[in-house]
C-alpha cells in the first residue's frame, strides 16, 4: 500500500480483485463508477482507509471544533424569549388571495407616512401661536363618557373619604385607616395606599368574559413592587377568579380568569414601567377570550406582550361576588406605597386613540400650566403632538390616512400565518476557545470555518450558516449524505448499517456493508435528496420484505441481524405505536399541520414539577380532533414529557438523540392495555367490527385480525380468540357495571344502538389483540 495525503483526502492505491491499480481519480468520494471503488468510497476520513484500516488521520483540533461551533453561534434570537408567542424572527405570510395587496400597502404606507411626517415637521409655527394663547381650561376631555362605569380622581388631598362616580351616581368611600395623601401629577395630591382599610366596592367591576371593557388609572409604583395588583376584582380562595390590573416585576399586565391556570388569560407587556415615576397604564380588551383581544398601554403607547396563559374558554365567566379592591386582591397582601390618580373603568373596549388621549390630557394640563420657559424640551415636544394629534386638521387626515392602511395590512396579517425563522447576525460568525472546555474561560476568539480534515469551504460561500449548509450538500463532502441515509436505513431495520449512526469517527464502528452504504449515499444525492424517493426504495427492495422469522441457521449466524438475513422485527418507537393504535380503530385525524394539541395524560403530571409563575403549570386535555391528532403534534414539556410516550423510550427533547434506546418493561404493558387512549381506541375497533365487519363472529374476527396484523389468524390462535371471546361475554352480560363503565372510557362516544355488554367484551377482545407483540412489533 502506499499512502498519498493531497488535498485533505485520504488516498490510497490499491489493487483491486481484478489486479488492476485503483487510479486516483476514481477516489473522488461520490464516484459513479459504483464497480470499482466501493470498497474505498466509503471511507471515511477520520477511521481510515476501509481496506487496510491504516492510514488515519489526526482528530480535529480544539481550535477546529470552536471555528466550527461559530457557525451555529450567530443566531439573532436571544437565549430567553420571555414566553412570548411567534418569538422573533418570524416571516409573516399572507395568504394567496390577500398577497397583491399585501405587496401594494408595503409602497402606500411609507408614501402616506411621509406625507403625515412632513405635515409635522412644517407645522411648527402655527403650534406656537397656539401654545402662547392656550389655557389649562382649553384642554378638552376628548374621550366619551361612554360605558364609564367607575371614575375616582383620587385627589382630595386630606380626610378619610374617597369620592368617585359609579354608574353615573356620587359615591364616597370612607375608612378609618389605609388612605394617605402625596403629591399628585395632574393635580397637587393623590392617593396613596397605605396599611389599614381597603377601598372596596361591592357593586362595581362586574365584568364577564363575553363583554367588553377597559381600565387603568395614573399610577407611581413604589420601589420593590414585586408582583401585585392595582386595582382587582378576584377571588383569590376560588381559583382566582375574576380580574386585575397587575405589576410584575415592574411590567404592566392584566388577568381576566375563570380558574387558574386550565381557564385563564394573563399578558404582560415586556417593557417595565418605573418606580417613583407617575405613568398612566390602561387595558382594553375586547371579548374574545383570547389574548390577541387584549392591550396594554404605558402612557398611550400600545405594549408588546408577553402571554403566559391563553387557555379562558369563551363560554367560561369570570364574575364572582367579591367586591373591587384598590391596591389589592381579594385576601392577598396589598401594594402599600402605591399612588393612584383617574382610576377609571369602562364597560366598553377604548380605542387606541382615546387611551392616548387619557394619557396625555393630564400631562397637558400640567404643562399648560407652566410658562414656555418652564418647560423642558420633552414636554414642549409632548404639546406638540398633542396639538398636532388632537388640533391640527391636516395632520389628522394624514394620520388617519396612514392608520387606515396600516389596519388593513394588519387584518392581511392576521388572516394568514407565520413561519418561524433563523436570522444572522450583521457581525461576523465568531466563538471563543474555551479553556478546558468550561463556558465561562474564553480565550482566543476564531471566526467561523469547517476543519481541515473536511473538503476546503469554497471562497464564494458565505461564512455564515446557508454558507455551511452549502457546502454540506456539496459532491465531494464526504459525510452528509451517507450519515443521513444511514439513518434512514436506522429507522427501518432498527439499526443503521454503521450501528454507531452518530459516530462516523474513530471511536465508532465500520459500516456492515460499505459498498452497498455508498451506493444508497449517491443514489439519494443524485435523486435530488429525495426522501420520500429514497424510503420507497428501501421497503421495496429484497431486504426488507424478507420474512422476519429467525431459524436456528441464522440466528447461530447472523444472531443480531447485522449481515441482513431476515426482515426486521422490533418494537415501533412511541409515536408509531399510538398513532397505530388511532388509526387502526378510526380515530386518527390524519389532518396535517396547525398548533400543538393535548391528549389524554395522568392527573398531576405538569402540576407536580411547575413552578407557580409557569403558564404550564396545569395541563388542560384538549377536546374533539385534539385528542386524536398524530403524536407528531403533542404538545411537549421538556420537564414533564408525555408520560406514555416517555414510557416507550421517547428522549424527553433536552438534546438531540440519534439513537433511542428500546426496552421491555412492564410499564408499556400497563399502558396499550390501560390508558385512556388505547381503551377508546379499542371500543372504536370493537364497534366497527360489529357493525361493519360482517354478520358472524368469524367474520369480525378476520375483520380485527385484518386490521391490526395485515393477515388472518391461525386455526391455533382462532380458537384462543373465540376462547376469550366467549369467556367475556360471559362476564359482562352478568356485570353490566362493569360494561357501562368499560364504555365510557374516552371522550367520544359509543354508538347508542350498541348492546353494552356486547360491545364491552368486544373491546376487551380487540384490546388483547392490540396488545400481541406482533402488533405493537414492526
Amino acid at each position: 500500500l502506499d499512502q498519498q495525503v493531497a488535498s485533505g483526502f485520504h488516498r490510497c492505491n490499491i489493487t483491486t480483485n481484478e489486479g488492476g491499480i485503483i487510479d486516483e481519480e476514481y477516489l473522488v468520494l461520490y464516484a459513479r463508477d459504483r464497480t470499482e471503488t466501493t470498497s474505498l468510497v466509503w471511507m471515511g476520513l477520520t477511521t481510515g482507509c476501509a481496506v487496510c484500516h491504516d492510514h488515519k488521520f489526526d482528530p480535529l483540533t480544539q481550535k477546529e471544533f470552536y471555528e466550527f461551533a461559530a457557525f451555529f453561534n450567530n443566531t439573532s434570537q436571544g437565549a430567553r424569549d420571555g414566553n412570548v408567542k411567534d418569538t422573533p424572527p418570524i416571516v409573516r405570510v399572507p395568504l394567496q388571495a390577500d398577497r397583491e395587496r399585501f405587496a401594494a400597502l408595503d409602497a402606500e404606507i411609507p408614501v402616506a407616512q411621509t406625507a403625515a411626517n412632513q405635515r409635522r415637521d412644517s407645522a411648527r409655527d402655527e403650534f406656537q401661536s397656539w401654545v402662547t394663547t392656550a389655557t389649562v381650561e382649553s384642554v378638552g376631555k376628548p374621550v366619551s363618557n361612554d360605558g364609564l362605569i367607575l371614575q375616582a380622581l383620587c385627589t382630595e388631598g386630606s380626610g378619610q373619604s374617597i369620592a368617585m362616580t359609579l354608574n353615573g351616581e356620587a359615591r364616597s368611600v370612607t375608612l378609618e385607616s389605609g388612605i394617605g395623601w402625596g403629591t399628585g401629577y395632574s393635580m397637587p395630591q393623590s392617593l396613596v395606599i397605605q396599611d389599614g382599610g381597603t377601598i372596596e366596592l361591592a357593586d362595581a367591576g362586574d365584568l364577564d368574559t363575553q363583554e367588553q371593557f377597559s381600565y387603568g388609572a395614573w399610577v407611581n409604583i413604589p420601589e420593590n413592587a414585586g408582583a401585585a395588583p392595582i386595582i382587582a376584582r378576584m377571588d383569590d380562595q376560588n381559583g382566582y377568579r375574576g380580574w386585575d390590573l397587575w405589576i410584575q416585576d415592574n411590567r404592566v399586565g392584566t388577568h381576566i380568569i375563570n380558574a387558574w391556570s386550565a381557564d385563564a388569560l394573563k399578558v404582560v407587556s415586556q417593557s417595565p414601567i418605573q418606580p417613583g415615576v407617575w405613568t398612566h397604564v390602561f387595558v382594553t380588551y375586547d371579548g374574545s377570550a383570547k389574548s390577541t383581544g387584549v392591550a396594554v398601554y404605558v402612557n398611550g403607547v400600545q405594549q408588546e406582550l408577553a402571554v403566559e396563559s391563553d387557555t379562558l374558554q369563551s363560554g367560561s365567566t369570570i364574575r364572582t361576588t367579591v367586591p373591587l379592591k384598590f391596591g389589592q386582591r381579594h385576601t392577598t397582601p396589598r401594594m402599600n406605597g402605591l399612588s393612584l390618580e383617574d382610576v377609571r373603568i369602562y364597560r366598553r373596549q377604548l380605542t387606541a386613540e382615546e387611551v392616548q388621549s387619557l394619557a396625555s390630557t393630564s400631562r397637558i394640563a400640567a404643562y399648560l400650566a407652566k410658562t414656555a420657559e418652564e418647560r423642558t424640551e420633552t414636554e414642549t415636544n409632548e404639546l406638540y403632538q398633542y396639538w398636532l394629534t388632537a388640533l391640527d386638521t391636516t395632520y389628522q387626515q394624514l394620520a388617519s390616512q396612514v392608520a387606515a392602511l396600516e389596519s388593513e395590512r394588519t387584518a392581511i396579517v392576521q388572516r394568514g400565518t407565520i413561519a418561524h425563522v433563523m436570522s444572522e447576525r450583521a457581525e461576523p460568525a465568531m466563538a471563543y476557545i474555551l479553556h478546558r472546555g468550561e463556558y465561562d474561560q474564553r480565550r482566543d476568539p476564531v471566526s467561523a470555518a469547517t476543519p481541515a480534515v473536511l473538503p476546503a469551504f469554497p471562497e464564494d460561500l458565505p461564512h455564515n450558516r446557508l454558507g455551511l449548509a452549502q457546502w454540506m450538500l456539496r459532491p465531494e463532502h464526504p459525510l452528509t449524505a451517507r450519515v443521513t441515509v444511514n439513518r434512514y436505513w436506522q429507522e427501518v431495520f432498527g439499526t443503521g448499517l454503521v450501528r454507531t449512526a452518530g459516530d462516523f469517527g474513530v471511536t465508532g464502528e465500520l459500516p456492515t456493508h460499505p459498498e452497498l452504504l455508498d451506493w444508497l449515499a449517491v443514489e439519494f444525492r443524485e435523486s435530488g435528496w429525495d426522501v420520500k424517493q429514497f424510503f420507497k426504495l428501501i421497503v421495496m427492495s429484497t431486504a426488507y420484505r424478507q420474512s422476519a422469522i429467525a431459524t436456528p441457521e441464522k440466528l447461530a449466524a447472523d444472531a443480531s441481524n447485522r449481515l441482513l438475513s431476515r426482515g426486521p422485527r422490533f418494537r415501533m418507537d412511541a409515536e408509531m405505536v399510538r398513532d397505530y393504535a388511532l388509526a387502526a380503530s378510526g380515530l386518527l385525524v390524519d389532518r396535517i399541520g396547525g398548533p400543538s394539541v393535548k391528549p389524554y395524560q395522568p392527573p398531576g403530571v405538569w402540576e407536580s414539577i411547575a413552578m407557580d409563575v409557569s403558564d404550564t403549570r396545569f395541563y388542560e386535555v384538549g377536546q374533539g380532533d385534539n385528542l386524536y391528532r398524530r403524536s407528531l403534534y403533542t404538545f411537549w414539556k421538556r420537564m414533564a414529557p408525555p408520560a406514555s410516550m416517555e414510557i416507550f423510550n421517547a428522549p424527553n427533547r433536552e438534546y438531540c438523540v440519534v439513537q433511542r434506546e428500546r426496552t421491555n418493561t412492564p410499564l408499556q404493558a400497563l399502558v396499550t392495555l390501560n390508558d385512556e387512549q388505547f381503551v377508546e381506541a379499542a371500543r372504536s375497533l370493537a364497534q366497527q367490527a360489529l357493525l361493519t365487519g360482517g354478520n358472524s363472529d368469524e367474520a369480525r374476527i378476520n375483520y380485527l385480525s385484518l386490521q391490526l396484523m395485515s393477515r388472518e389468524f391461525q386455526d391455533a390462535e382462532r380458537a384462543i380468540v373465540h376462547e376469550s371471546l366467549s369467556a367475556l361475554r360471559e362476564f359482562y352480560a352478568t356485570h353490566p357495571a362493569d360494561a357501562e363503565a368499560l364504555l365510557a372510557y374516552g371522550a367520544s362516544d359509543p354508538a347508542a344502538t350498541m348492546d353494552a355488554s356486547e360491545l364491552a367484551a368486544w373491546t376487551m377482545l380487540a384490546n388483547q389483540v392490540m396488545n400481541l407483540d406482533e402488533v405493537l412489533c414492526k
